[in-house]
């Protein structure tokens, strides 16, 4: 169901059926969608059966559970799932029980006889204030699902990085698959290169990337880029195919490679 637009029920409790009725009949003209109710324990039965009801009116005095209790049960109930606003009504010399209801939770209070006009302003500033609610959770149901599947992907991109960075590290388990480049004699002009640029180098002639090769070192890409910068310019070549071509098999005599 979708909350955020649905229609906000008003469920209106208490005992005397007049008054019920008066605030039914009232409430339903200035176009709220009213549920009456006579007891504390059809209410909890009811909120329970409509996920709508967002707004509470009841009495303080009833017979059993009273209004504070209600809306204690009815906070217990709702959870994060079922949002609401409720206003107290009470009655003379009911002032003492208003301090506790404010803790347990509810928005707002009236003393009988109650102003109509005063009590709808409040319930349709209460309707505006839940639909803000509803909103943010809305955003935040939303944010979530987002970062769960952005959570799962990461998840997923990790798990592929892993196997492929286990893939490229796999020693050969026949050694004569092991590539001859390594076992040849270098070109002259390799033997000015340090020992991480000859790696970089030999890895270059195997065609692999600059991600590959730092994976394959435990180094940055960056520093791939500064090493391979490096051996271009101490061996005089052009361009990473040139070095790959003197560092393959059968293309490494001379003629192959140019140098300055």
């Amino acid at each position: 169901m979708d909350r955020l637009n649905a229609r906000v029920k008003l469920l209106i409790v208490d005992d005397e059926p007049q008054s019920v009725e008066e605030l039914y009949e009232y409430l339903e003209d200035s176009n709220f969608i009213c549920i009456p109710c006579y007891s504390s324990q059809d209410a909890i039965a009811i909120f329970q059966a409509d996920p709508e009801i967002g707004l509470v009116l009841c009495d303080l005095n009833m017979p059993g559970l009273n209004g504070v209790g209600l809306v204690k049960e009815l906070e217990q109930i709702a959870g994060d799932d079922h949002p609401f606003e409720a206003i107290l009504l009470t009655g003379q010399g009911e002032q003492k029980d208003v301090v506790e209801a404010m803790r347990v939770g509810f928005a707002d209070f009236y003393q009988k006889p109650v102003d109509m006009t005063q009590l709808l302003a409040a319930l349709q500033r209460l309707e505006l204030k839940l639909r803000s609610r509803l909103q943010r959770y809305q955003l935040m149901e939303n944010l979530n699902q987002k970062l769960h599947y952005v959570a799962s992907s990461v998840d997923e991109l990790y798990r592929e990085f892993n196997n492929a960075q286990k893939s490229t590290n796999k020693a050969p388990t026949n050694p004569a698959a092991e590539p001859q480049t390594q076992q040849l004699p270098l070109p002259p002009y390799f033997e000015m290169l340090s020992r991480r640029q000859l790696d970089v180098a030999r890895l270059v002639g195997k065609g692999m990337t600059n991600y590959q090769i730092a994976c394959e070192l435990g180094i940055t890409e960056n520093t791939v880029k500064l090493y391979v910068s490096q051996v271009l310019r101490l061996t005089h070549m052009h361009n990473r195919t040139q070095l790959a071509l003197a560092l393959t098999p059968g293309k490494s005599g001379p003629g192959r490679v140019t140098t300055h």
